[in-house]
């Protein structure tokens, strides 16, 4: 539990530490320039950017946010990503490789993020009818005639006021 509980609290920090390591990594590297101007415009900001949006995905979870840590799946996958973030930042010499894994960390991120929230989600969503989701908009945007035209109507006329003054 208190490792689920550290990834609650590390997943924001996150967002500013992995860009920072990654400049970090670039000049205990020792890399060239191309790798730097890389890392300022391309890499930093958008770590920044996909860390928050992860961040946002888990959080958005009732579970998460009420019992203050994340599903031990979150754990895994932001546990590859960081880890792949944090050793393409040392290593310029498997950048590639290194790179590909971590893109496709962050969608394993994602996806798992995404499967979690609507799996909660479902709990809470109702749809009438016996076709689910079709027949409810279909009926929200068409209403039935006849269900109207049954329906009690109470009208209730102002008439004029007596005993009372308006100013």
């Amino acid at each position: 539990m208190w490792l689920r509980r550290a990834f609650f609290l590390w997943l924001l920090p996150a967002a500013v530490v992995l860009p920072l390591w990654l400049l970090v990594g670039w000049a205990v590297s020792g890399a060239g320039g191309g790798i730097l101007v890389w890392t300022l415009f391309i890499a930093a900001p958008a770590v920044f950017v996909t860390q928050l949006i992860a961040t946002l995905l888990v959080r958005a979870r009732g579970t998460v946010r009420h019992g203050r840590a994340v599903s031990w799946w979150d754990v895994a996958v932001f546990g590859v990503w960081h880890l792949l973030i944090v050793v393409l930042a040392v290593t310029p010499g498997a950048f590639w490789p290194l790179l590909l894994g971590a893109i496709g960390a962050y969608l394993g991120v994602v996806w798992s993020s995404l499967v979690q929230l609507f799996r909660e989600a479902r709990g809470s969503i109702v749809l009438s009818g016996p076709a689910g989701a079709a027949s409810f908009l279909r009926d929200a945007a068409r209403p039935d005639p006849r269900v109207r035209d049954a329906a009690d109507v109470i009208v209730i006329e102002e008439g004029p006021q007596r005993g009372r003054r308006r100013f």
